[in-house]
């Protein structure tokens, strides 16, 4: 007993600078823990586009104009694409913490030998491998839907990348944060919501006055969608390298936040 307390140090991290296996261990959880109800995960999310698509194409659709100069049906369903990716995204690492929380399972996490850093990572590329499932089967659908053509696949997958770990970090912010779903609730409706629908999800922001066109190129979530479809139709509402570093900035920013609450165990911690 005196020689095992001699060779293994309470509290001292046995091993080395990063815990790999127990990081993979938790990134393997929460990925199943979204496949296992794939229905409500990754079907649910690309149900509501095609609906918003058919409504939109069938009452819009064919009275509108070209839109940077693509047919409507083309600009909108990138768009519809990202919104969900972003919305999924935030989804999964909110429920995450919500749920662990509300269970009294957020514990196992506290005791895990997994830094601040392991967990953060681990639960918002998770978040981000969700997001690239329904993106993936999404664009498979609406390809063979109304055939729209991936431009610039690199772009889309940085974009998609960059959106969904910005969600997936404040999702865990957001997860912290409230201590009902009422709250997580608010979050959705007035911040998440509100945004993904000003970004130009169901129009070019070129429409818009001067001042409220200023207001929507401070919007992330409109470099994450303008960034999207810019993958698809080539053309771009705003700057595509301004968008990069914009969200490039907020993704290690966002990190920062979801790292420093973890570490304090804010509202986790009694």
């Amino acid at each position: 007993m005196v020689e095992t307390i001699k060779k293994y140090k309470i509290g001292k991290r046995r091993f080395g600078l990063i815990n790999w296996v127990g990081a993979w261990t938790l990134y393997q959880k929460e990925t199943l823990r979204f496949l296992n109800v794939w229905i409500q995960t990754i079907l649910s999310p690309l149900i509501s586009s095609l609906l918003f698509l058919l409504v939109l194409s069938l009452a819009i659709g064919s009275e509108r104009s070209n839109v940077l100069g693509v047919p409507f049906i083309i600009f909108l369903a990138p768009g519809l694409i990202a919104m969900q990716v972003i919305q999924q995204s935030f989804s999964h690492s909110s429920s995450s913490f919500m749920i662990g929380k509300i269970q009294g399972n957020i514990v196992d996490l506290l005791y895990a030998p997994l830094s601040a850093t392991e967990v953060t990572i681990s639960v918002s590329l998770a978040a981000v491998t969700r997001s690239f499932a329904i993106a993936a089967v999404s664009i498979l659908t609406f390809y063979l839907l109304i055939d729209i053509q991936i431009k610039h696949v690199f772009t889309l997958i940085l974009f998609t990348f960059l959106s969904s770990f910005i969600l997936g970090n404040v999702g865990i912010i957001a997860g912290l944060w409230a201590e009902k779903f009422d709250h997580m609730a608010t979050v959705t409706n007035f911040v998440i919501v509100p945004l993904s629908f000003l970004s130009g999800t169901f129009y070019s922001i070129e429409r818009l006055p001067n001042v409220l066109r200023t207001i929507s190129e401070f919007n992330p979530f409109f470099y994450m969608i303008d960034g999207f479809r810019y993958s698809f139709i080539g053309v771009a509402d705003g700057s595509i390298k301004i968008g990069i570093i914009y969200l490039s900035i907020l993704s290690i920013l966002t990190w920062l936040v979801t790292y420093i609450l973890f570490k304090k165990g804010y509202k986790i911690k009694s």
